[in-house]
């Protein structure tokens, strides 16, 4: 390398190093595009599955389940599913965020760590989890092979909501998710979310919580000591005259 005339050995290093910096910057700026491995094409899939209660409940856990099929030839590269309805938009001033949950997401599609990961919750669990807040992936899907995404929610926003979801082949665009018509794989729900969750008690039978009015109290049968004789004795509620 010829040398700058006049530097000194100091000033030969800064340059260097200054060199070496920049080569770095470059390599990285001209990096991987995120979606340069994934193909471009049509991917057969139809939802094998989709439920969604329409009645639901503020404060009341419930579920939202899809089940894709392959039903193509070909392995999809990276199955995902768009949800645009968890949130809403509102119009309230000054708010540091416009976005509202209709729905709190408590867990998402995938795996969940086992054991958990030893930190503080920032986001609801689930390994397919991606880069975009309304999109979930769960990996490849081979021909004829079904995946399943369950979201685990609770209503928060009484109203009612219609629900979309969308299919894709792939988190960039290029691999798409057709019908057999070739049309985009895709649906909606009607929910009906009412303002007060239903009314619960404990069954004293099982000690499970039990959705509905608690049934009348009946009396039980119960039992003493006799002093004078040392026996116990069973005491059986009367029954009712007809």
């Amino acid at each position: 390398m010829r040398r700058a005339r006049g530097a000194s050995p100091a000033s030969r290093i800064l340059v260097a190093a200054a060199c070496s910096l920049l080569a770095v910057a470059a390599s990285g700026c001209g990096g991987t595009r995120q979606d340069a491995h994934e193909p471009t094409g049509t991917y057969p899939m139809e939802v094998v599955r989709a439920s969604f209660p329409l009645r639901q409940a503020v404060a009341k856990q419930t579920r939202l389940a899809l089940v894709l099929r392959n039903t193509g030839t070909a392995t999809v590269p990276n199955v995902a599913v768009t949800v645009d309805s968890f949130y809403y938009t509102s119009d309230f001033p000054e708010l540091a965020s416009d976005k509202r949950p209709v729905w709190v997401i408590e867990r998402g599609p995938g795996k969940v760590a086992r054991p958990p990961v030893a930190t503080q919750d920032v986001s609801q669990p689930g390994s397919g989890q991606t880069a975009y807040v309304n999109t979930w992936a769960l990996g490849p899907l081979p021909p004829g092979q079904s995946r399943a995404f369950i979201w685990g929610v609770v209503p928060v926003k009484p109203g009612v909501h219609i629900v979309h979801f969308q299919v894709a082949a792939g988190l960039s665009g290029k691999a798409k998710a057709v019908l057999a018509t070739g049309g985009p794989v895709q649906g909606a729900f009607l929910v009906h979310i009412a303002g007060e969750p239903p009314p619960t008690y404990v069954n004293p039978n099982t000690g499970r919580v039990a959705v509905g009015s608690e049934p009348p109290h009946t009396e039980t049968p119960h039992a003493f000591v006799n002093p004078n004789t040392g026996r116990v004795v069973v005491v059986r509620p009367a029954r009712p005259a007809p």
